[in-house]
């Protein structure tokens, strides 16, 4: 249980964000303190502070290298959010691949392929890539949203430069073949991206066996501080940077760097990918135990088929014929529970998740979508408690 706003709360929203752990938090507190007892040197500063500060921000990047299976710690940057290493990533390489195939004198236009259930933040970068002169196509997925290697080859040509697909599917869960789709993306001579935000302490993840160019990830989302992300860029990758100004990380991405969000960062990861193993075994069985109790009810339905392929353990996804996900999370909310309709990023909006438009949900079944996601401190008792609070209120 946590609290806020003077009341009690069973916390079910986790693939919107995550409580912030003890480690990340005791990370930061030497950051975190008001002068003259707080550390707060810009690590870009040659005097002592800085260069203090300097030490810490360089042995946080070697230690979240390490987690993630990197196989240099400068093939980390970090960045503001996953928001801004997804968009990082596949404008910046997207431009610099193009920009390596015109020295070579192939001026055929970019072409930049991803698919239809990815998070805002990749697809409205392929809008922007767009304006720039690329053109964007998008790969099919299935009914519940496995991408495989015959559809991405379908949609390969010679003019694709930037392959990006997402490694768990941030509303639904479904676990993408992350590994497969990079080498098919690569034996096409396309570089190859993937958001793996809610794959990291969740599922295995290792950038360097996954064979992936880049890769984004967060740190709220594994029990770090908001405001802090992680761009994994393989070393001799095509990059042309995106944020620019004085040069910080190695000129990857310009901006003082947020020194005790990124500490916090690390540890938080360091943390997740530790656990991963004993978070997925109990996460699991969480989840199949609420699928079975939910689908049972009338009226209620799985949004995708758990027998149909791979998916995460932290996510369950619904829909309630007849009802609207605004009103359930207002209702489940009055009784203490804390649930979303899909990506916390598009709450407020009325329309259709469009991941359930890609999977081919009706639209008025999609009206009542609810994703309910577990974390750390989730336990049997948690989910008891709101599958008696829902019946409440869908019945």
């Amino acid at each position: 249980m946590l609290f806020g706003s003077n009341r009690t709360y069973i916390y079910l929203d986790n693939a919107a964000t995550t409580p912030l752990c003890d480690a990340a938090a005791e990370a930061m507190a030497p950051y975190m303190k008001a002068a003259p007892d707080g550390a707060f040197g810009n690590a870009n500063s040659l005097h002592s502070i800085g260069r203090e500060a300097f030490s810490e921000l360089e042995d946080a990047r070697v230690r979240v290298a390490r987690a993630l299976g990197a196989q240099r710690p400068d093939e980390i940057v970090f960045t503001s959010g996953a928001t801004e290493a997804d968009n990082a990533a596949i404008i910046g390489m997207a431009l610099a691949e193009r920009d390596r195939r015109r020295l070579r004198g192939n001026a055929a236009l970019g072409r930049v392929v991803m698919s239809r259930i990815e998070h805002h933040a990749v697809l409205h970068s392929a809008a922007m890539l767009k304006r720039l002169g690329f053109e964007v196509d998008f790969v099919d997925n299935d009914a519940s949203g496995h991408i495989g290697v015959e559809a991405l080859e379908r949609v390969m040509r010679e003019d694709t430069v930037l392959v990006s697909i997402m490694a768990v599917n941030n509303e639904v869960g479904t676990v993408l073949d992350t590994a497969a789709l990079a080498k098919t993306a690569h034996r096409h001579g396309a570089l190859f991206h993937v958001d793996a935000v809610q794959a990291l302490g969740k599922i295995p993840f290792d950038v360097g066996a996954l064979g992936v160019d880049a890769a984004s990830f967060s740190s709220h989302k594994v029990g770090g501080p908001q405001g802090v992300g992680i761009m994994y860029l393989k070393t001799r990758t095509p990059f042309v940077a995106y944020m620019t100004g004085g040069g910080q990380e190695r000129g990857m991405r310009s901006g003082t760097q947020n020194i005790a969000g990124i500490l916090g960062c690390a540890a938080a990861v360091e943390h997740a990918v530790a656990l991963q193993p004993a978070f997925a075994e109990r996460a699991t069985k969480l989840r199949d135990s609420l699928y079975q109790e939910l689908c049972s009810l009338p009226k209620v339905s799985a949004t995708v088929r758990l027998e149909s392929g791979e998916f995460a353990p932290h996510i369950v996804n619904v829909c309630v014929s007849g009802m609207e996900s605004q009103t359930m999370i207002l209702q489940l909310d009055l009784r203490g529970f804390c649930v979303s309709g899909g990506s916390a990023c598009s709450s407020n909006s009325l329309d259709p998740s469009h991941v359930l438009s890609a999977l081919g949900v009706k639209r008025n079944l999609a009206q009542g979508s609810l994703r309910i996601s577990f974390g750390e401190i989730t336990d049997e008792a948690d989910v008891a408690s709101f599958v008696e609070a829902f019946k409440e209120v869908v019945s």
